[in-house]
Order: structure tokens, then C-alpha cells, then sequence
């Protein structure tokens, strides 16, 4: 467990690349196979991986803007997806 003074250990931005795209990927199966339609599913899944995505930031106690690429930055990626891929739902329902 960390002591309030040390700070969590700083991934390689490599590998923090490399979580986010098998991460996308596992998600994208998920979506693929659920009865309610792709876009939703995916979306459904998106915006809970940003939810995990900040609690896993907030149990690890990373810094919003730090130097290194951290759980806060796949959030927002996360969220920036979601948001695409809602719009695009909503442009295919009109």
C-alpha cells in the first residue's frame, strides 16, 4: 500500500498505449456480440470503462497532469470515444 507521501510508479507511455488498445479491442468484441445494436453497446461500454478509468486514478492517487501518460489520460481518450461514437448514433437515428 502506498504511505501519503510516495508516489505511484510511473508506467512507460508505450505500455500505457499498449493497455488502452487491448482494452479497445476486448470492448469492441464485447460490443460486437451484444443483442442491442453495436453503437450502444459500445457506448455503454466506453462510458464505463471511463468510470473505471478514473477510480483506478483516484485509488493509485496519480496526478491529472502529470508528465507520463496515466489512467486520467485513458479516461479522457475513453470519453472522447464515447462522445464520437454517440454522435454518430445520433446522426444514424435522424
Amino acid at each position: 500500500m502506498l504511505m501519503p507521501t510516495e508516489k505511484p510508479a510511473e508506467l512507460p507511455a508505450a505500455r500505457v498505449l499498449l493497455r488502452f488498445l487491448l482494452r479497445m479491442a476486448i470492448l469492441v468484441a464485447f460490443a460486437t456480440f451484444d443483442g442491442i445494436g453495436f453503437g450502444r453497446s459500445l457506448a455503454a461500454l466506453l462510458w464505463m470503462t471511463t468510470i473505471l478509468c478514473a477510480v483506478l486514478a483516484v485509488l493509485r492517487r496519480e496526478r491529472v497532469f502529470a508528465a507520463s501518460l496515466n489512467h486520467w489520460d485513458e479516461m479522457i481518450g475513453y470519453t472522447a470515444l464515447c462522445c464520437a461514437v454517440m454522435g454518430l448514433i445520433q446522426q444514424a437515428g435522424n
